[in-house]
């Protein structure tokens, strides 16, 4: 599983989008040190449209702008005249294609979120976009997590005798990092099973 296309299918889970403005989100989401090139983008964006998770569709642009009132009868309709003249023989430019998510697209983001596979690297893009998913697989998101970061805690904690002080130090920040970590885990984990009750 690619995590960008994770991101794809949950950030169109919000709203259609034109390439330049996919990225745009795809950046807030995976974060300012991750950049994601429309040679990456767009690629991601053809597999998933090749597999129907995503289509592309033509933007409308209305060519019609709203006139402020004019105050007079002779003002009104010539607003009018040019209202009418620009719907029926101007056409706008050719719109941007955009991109949507289908249904399918949706049932194949839960199924990413809900695989346990690559939870380390892609948790966070996971935990962005479970909303869209059955409670009891949010609840196996956090608790995969949950597990993991003990794992690596005991791991942790079985190297801390080191006697270098640097590198002491270095374990004991990854130590309370991790608890930290579980804390919040702990606290969501809580939110979470109180809303399936």
């Amino acid at each position: 599983m690619h995590v960008i296309e994770l991101a794809i299918l949950g950030v169109l889970t919000d709203a259609d989008l034109h390439g330049y403005e996919l990225k745009k989100r795809l950046r807030e989401v995976l974060g300012p040190l991750s950049s994601v090139s429309f040679g990456s983008l767009y690629p991601a964006l053809a597999r998933l449209e090749r597999a129907g998770y995503v289509k592309a569709v033509e933007a409308e642009t209305s060519p019609v702008t709203t006139m402020p009132m004019t105050g007079s009868l002779a003002g009104e309709a010539a607003a009018f005249r040019a209202r009418r003249r620009a719907s029926t023989t101007t056409r706008g430019p050719r719109g941007k294609k955009v991109y949507g998510i289908t249904e399918d697209g949706r049932a194949r983001l839960c199924e990413l979120i809900a695989d346990p596979a690559d939870d380390d690297r892609a948790f966070n893009v996971k935990l962005a976009f479970c909303r869209v998913c059955p409670p009891e697989d949010r609840l196996a998101l956090l608790q995969r997590r949950r597990r993991a970061l003990a794992d690596r805690l005991t791991e942790t904690k079985s190297t801390r005798k080191v006697a270098d002080r640097y590198r002491r130090a270095l374990v004991e920040h990854d130590t309370e990092g991790i608890e930290r970590d579980i804390a919040w885990l702990d606290r969501l984990l809580e939110t979470e099973r109180e809303e399936i009750q």
